[in-house]
Formats: structure tokens, sequence, C-alpha cells
């Protein structure tokens, strides 16, 4: 069992975030659910009733003080916190297409590299507090193919973000290795998510096309692997990037 192990997964509301933070929960770690949107309440009053230990947090990653908070609003469950699911992210699109770069405002360039980056950079570096404390962690950043190839369905500003995030990953895995604690990525192809499904049904037609087990993932194949990467069994495993595309990107 893992009671004693508390995990915050940010970007909860839907699709991975709250796969993620359903099997987690499954897996016996209290699990709190963050994010920006007020959907965060509902999803974790569903799993409470499915009688999972669960709560809910209203938290905009990029705000350093709403982050610096994050003693605090966990109250009790702060101590015990050792996992990280650096999840939340956001991908904006117009008429289920992303701008180009010629025609992008830099206010947006800003909200996703914040959002999707440095909200990453600002949970985890207050999280690493109470896992270095117990010496012992865990660590996952959710990036994306599109940090791993070429993509027509994320803006230069997603695959940017998501690809800075990878190297995150590594400098934190080495700067935390030496406390227990592990930091690893993993890169979602098509996943079948609200934010999938603001792409086009053709976009998202030819990619299923070019997946060699011929469809899209599930919140579900993602929250697998990030189980394993929270659990004892994944000790020796940091600094990774694990693809989860059904073989869409094979490096």
């Amino acid at each position: 069992m893992n009671s004693d192990r508390v995990a915050l997964v940010t970007g909860a509301a839907q699709g991975i975030g709250a796969g993620v933070a359903k099997r987690l929960a499954e897996a016996g770690h209290p699990v709190v659910l963050a994010d920006i949107g007020p959907g965060v309440e509902a999803t974790a009053a569903a799993l409470a009733a499915a009688g999972l230990n669960v709560r809910a947090l209203r938290l905009d990653v990029a705000d350093e003080v709403q982050v610096a908070s994050l003693p605090r609003l966990l109250g009790d469950w702060w101590p015990q916190l050792a996992v990280l699911v650096n999840n939340a992210g956001i991908s904006p699109k117009v008429n289920n297409r992303p701008r180009k770069i010629a025609e992008m405002p830099v206010a947006e360039w800003r909200r996703v590299l914040e959002v999707n980056l440095t909200g990453a950079f600002l949970v985890s570096q207050a999280c690493m507090v109470p896992m270095r404390a117990r010496g012992w962690g865990r660590i996952v950043n959710m990036t994306s193919q599109a940090a791993r190839a070429k993509s027509q369905l994320a803006g230069a500003h997603y695959a940017a973000s998501k690809t800075g995030l990878m190297g995150f990953t590594r400098s934190l895995a080495v700067e935390l290795g030496p406390h227990g604690i592990t930091c690893n990525a993993i890169a979602p192809g098509r996943i079948d998510t609200p934010m999938a499904q603001g792409s086009s049904d053709a976009a998202n037609a030819a990619f299923i096309a070019q997946v060699p087990l011929g469809r899209v993932g599930t919140p579900l194949d993602v929250a697998e692997v990030v189980a394993f990467l929270a659990s004892d069994a994944a000790g020796y495993v940091t600094g990774a990037t694990i693809d989860v595309g059904g073989g869409s990107f094979m490096p």
C-alpha cells in the first residue's frame, strides 16, 4: 500500500490527468487533484464516491503565489507528499488548428510556456522539499510526441514547451537522484482527451492511419505507465522519456 505517499497531479480535472489521479488512488495513494478549472471538484467528488482517498485543489501552476501556498493548502498531507505528476498543459487552437508562428500573438506564446514549462518548474521546486526531507520521491513530467518529432497538430509554443520539459526532466533527475528522488517524462502520442478532440476529424484520422497499433490511446494507457514510475519497482529508472503512442514514434 502507498497510504503514506501522497500524490499531487496537476491538470487533473479531465483527460490524462483525471485518469492518472484515478489510477494512483486505486494504487493506494492519497491523491490531490489540482487544476485551474472548476471541473476538478466534480472529478474528485466522483473518485471519492468510489471510495478513493482524494482531495480537490484549484491551482494555476503558472502563478508563483499560488504554488508557494501549496504547503498551507495541502495541510497535513504536505509532509507526506512523495509523488508529483506535472500534467497541466494547454495547446491553444483556432478553428481546430494551431496558429502558424507568423500569426502567433506573443501573449499566447508566453502563456503556453508559462503553464507547460514554467508551471512544472515552480511546482517541482516546491514539491521537492518534502521529498528531500523523506529521502524518497517520484516526479513524472508529461511531455508529448510533439517534443520528439514534427507535428502538424501542435503549435510551435506547445512543441517548444514540451521539448523544454524533457531537458528539465533530465536536469531534475541529476540534481535529485542523490536524494532518492527519480524524475522521468512520458511522451504520449494521440490520446483520447478533450485536448485531442480539439483537432479536426481529418487530422485525427490521418494520425491513426500511421499508428502501428491502429488506434488512439486512452488516459489509462498513460496512467499505467505513471503508476509504474511512481512505484518502488521503478527505483532505478530516472532521466528517461517513455513514449506511449502505440508505435507512432520510434526513436
